[in-house]
C-alpha cells in the first residue's frame, strides 16, 4: 500500500508518517512535506520519483500527472482499471492525506497583495482530494489532522480503514474544499469591490462552538463565525466567567452590541429578548450605566448589558445586586471583574474591539422554508449627507435636537412598530413591537409613568422608525408632555401630523430614512 503526503498544516505530520510506515505502507511526498519527513527520519519517496517528472513552475506542478491520478481514481473492483493501471506500469496510491495552501492565513494578513493571495490559490491539492473522495470505497482520504488517530486505530485493529469512515473522510474533503473555493470566491468579490448579488450564493462559516440548546430546550443550536477578522463582533469576545452561552444569549447579546456601535460617547445598553429596555449616555460611563438602569429597573431582571468604556468597580458593586445573563465591556478594573467572578453563572465577556462597526457590504440572513432571504445591513442613521428636515414651525432646541438623535439611534434597534422616548440622553420608555403604531405609542408612555413617574415623558422627545399614518400619535404624544419627535416621514396624510405639532407647538423632524426591524 502507498500513502500520498502532502500537507500545509503540519500538526502531527510526522508521527502518522512514521506510524503508516511502521504498518508497512510506503510514502511518497512533496515539496516542503517532504523535506520535513526526511528530515525527522521518515523514509520518503518524493513524488517525482513516483512520476519520472520534476516539479516545476515554482512548484505548481507537482501532482497533477496521470501516474498520481489513475493510482488514486482505479476501482479496484473493476479487472479492466486494474489491468490498465498494470499495462501502464502504475500502482495504486491508498492514502491521500492532503490539506490545503492557506489561502484563508494569506489573505488575513495585512496589506497582503492581490498576487500573493492568488498564488496561494491550491490547484493539485483540491484535485488530488477530490479525486480521492470520488474514490472513497478504495481510498482513504484525510484532510483534517485530528482523524490520523481515527484512521491509525482501525488499521491496527483492523488492518484496512472501514468504508464507514471512508464515507465520513469522503464527506469532509467536499466540507474542505467547498469551504476553500468560497473563500477565494468571496475574497475576489472584495477585490473587485463587486456590492451586486451574484447568480449563484456560497456562503462559508467556521464552527466556534456548539450550544446546549437552541431558542428552546428541544432545539439544537451552534455558533459559527464568518471567516475573517470579524473585530468587535461576539464571535471574537474572550469569556472571563459564567456558563456557555446560549442561542438567545448570542442573538440577545449581539441585538445590544450593534445598538451600541451608534454610540462614541460613554454609553450602557440593556436589553432583554431582542429589544433595549434600557440605553444611557453621558460624560462619563457610570453615569450612563446610572441612566441605563434607573431607565427600567424591572425588565434588566435576567438581561444583558454592554458598555463601551472600561467597567469600573463601582459599576460592578450596583451590578452585583441585580440578576443579570450576560455583561460585555472593551475592559475591566481589576476590582471590577474580582466582584463579577464571584457571581458563578455570570458570563462576563471582553471585547477590547466593542466600538467597530460591521462593514457596510455585510450581509443580513434570514432562513425561510425552502430558503433564505438576504439584504446589505442597516448601517446607515441618516442619508448620506446626515440631514434632516425641520417641518413644523418650531425649530428644536439645541437639547432637543440632541435628544431626538440619541432616541433615534434605539428606535433603529427596536422591533417594529417601534416608539422610543428620551430625555437627557437617557431612554425614559420604549414601545416595540406592536402591530400597529398607536398601541406602541400608548404603551411606550405606560410603562414610562409606570417605571419612572407620571412625568416622566414631559418635556421629552419622541423617535418612531416609521412615518405616522395618522395624527393619533402626535395627539398622545401631546397628552404625555413629548415636546419633539423626529420620523421618517413620506405619510400620504403627513401633513395632518406636521399641523398638529403646529397647534401644540411641538416641533418635527423628518428624516426620509425609515429603520424597520422585523
Amino acid at each position: 500500500m502507498k500513502a500520498l503526503i502532502s500537507v500545509s498544516d503540519k500538526t502531527g505530520i510526522v508521527d502518522f508518517a512514521k506510524s503508516l510506515e511502521s504498518l508497512g505502507i510506503e510514502i511518497v511526498s512533496t515539496g516542503g512535506t517532504y523535506k520535513v519527513l526526511k528530515e525527522n527520519g521518515v523514509n520518503v519517496m518524493e513524488i517525482s520519483e513516483l512520476t519520472g517528472f520534476p516539479e516545476c513552475l515554482d512548484g505548481r506542478v507537482k501532482t497533477l500527472h496521470p501516474i498520481v491520478h489513475a493510482g488514486i481514481l482505479a476501482m479496484r473492483s473493476k479487472p479492466e482499471h486494474m489491468k490498465q493501471l498494470e499495462d501502464l506500469g502504475i500502482g495504486t496510491i491508498d492514502f491521500v492525506v492532503v490539506n490545503l495552501y492557506p489561502f484563508k492565513q494569506t489573505i488575513l494578513k495585512d496589506n497582503v497583495t492581490r498576487e500573493d493571495a492568488v498564488e496561494n490559490i491550491d490547484i493539485g491539492g483540491p484535485t488530488m482530494l477530490r479525486s480521492a473522495a470520488k474514490n472513497y470505497q478504495d481510498v482513504s482520504v484525510i484532510t483534517d489532522p485530528n482523524d490520523y488517530e481515527k484512521v491509525l486505530n482501525e488499521l491496527r485493529k483492523n488492518g484496512s480503514v472501514s468504508l464507514d469512515t471512508k464515507f465520513y473522510l469522503m464527506q469532509k474533503v467536499f466540507e474542505h474544499t467547498a469551504n476553500y473555493d468560497t473563500m477565494i470566491f468571496h475574497y475576489l468579490r472584495g477585490e473587485r469591490k463587486d456590492t451586486s448579488y451574484p447568480q449563484e450564493l456560497s456562503l462559508t462559516f467556521e464552527k466556534v462552538q456548539e450550544m446546549r440548546y437552541g431558542e428552546n430546550p428541544h432545539q439544537t443550536g451552534a455558533l459559527y463565525k464568518e471567516v475573517g477578522k470579524c473585530e468587535g463582533s461576539l464571535t471574537t469576545a474572550k469569556q472571563l466567567n459564567g456558563k456557555e452561552l446560549s442561542f438567545n444569549n448570542i442573538n440577545d447579546t449581539n441585538g445590544a452590541l450593534e445598538l451600541l456601535k451608534e454610540f462614541d460617547e460613554p454609553t450602557v445598553v440593556a436589553c432583554k429578548h431582542g429589544n433595549p429596555c434600557g440605553v444611557g449616555s453621558s460624560d462619563n460611563i457610570y453615569e450612563a450605566w446610572e441612566k441605563a438602569y434607573k431607565a427600567d429597573t424591572t425588565s434588566i431582571f435576567g438581561g444583558i448589558v454592554v458598555l463601551n468604556r472600561e467597567l469600573t468597580k463601582e459599576i460592578a458593586t450596583e451590578m452585583a445586586n441585580i440578576f443579570l445573563e450576560v455583561i460585555v465591556a472593551p475592559s475591566y478594573e481589576k476590582e471590577a471583574l474580582d466582584i463579577l467572578l464571584e457571581k458563578k453563572n455570570l458570563r462576563v465577556l471582553e471585547l477590547p474591539e466593542i466600538s467597530i462597526k460591521q462593514p457596510a457590504s455585510s450581509y443580513d440572513i434570514k432562513k425561510i422554508n425552502g430558503g433564505i432571504i438576504i439584504q446589505s445591513i442597516d448601517s446607515k442613521l441618516l442619508d448620506e449627507n446626515n440631514s434632516y428636515t425641520v417641518v413644523t414651525k418650531r425649530a428644536p432646541t439645541k437639547e432637543e435636537l440632541e435628544d431626538l438623535l440619541f432616541t433615534w439611534k434605539i428606535v433603529k434597534h427596536t422591533k417594529s412598530n417601534a416608539i422610543v422616548i428620551g430625555k437627557n440622553k437617557q431612554s425614559v420608555g420604549i414601545g416595540p413591537g406592536q402591530v400597529n403604531r398607536i398601541w406602541s405609542t400608548k404603551q411606550c408612555f405606560e410603562h414610562a409613568v409606570e417605571l419612572i413617574g407620571k412625568d416622566a415623558a414631559h418635556g421629552a422627545v419622541l423617535a418612531s422608525d416609521a412615518f405616522f399614518p395618522f395624527d393619533d400619535c402626535v395627539m398622545a404624544a401631546h397628552e404625555a408632555g413629548i415636546s419633539a419627535i423626529i420620523q421618517p416621514g413620506g405619510s400620504i396624510k403627513d401633513q395632518l401630523s406636521i399641523d398638529r405639532c403646529d397647534e401644540y407647538d411641538m416641533a418635527m423632524l423628518f428624516t426620509g430614512m425609515r429603520h424597520f426591524k422585523h
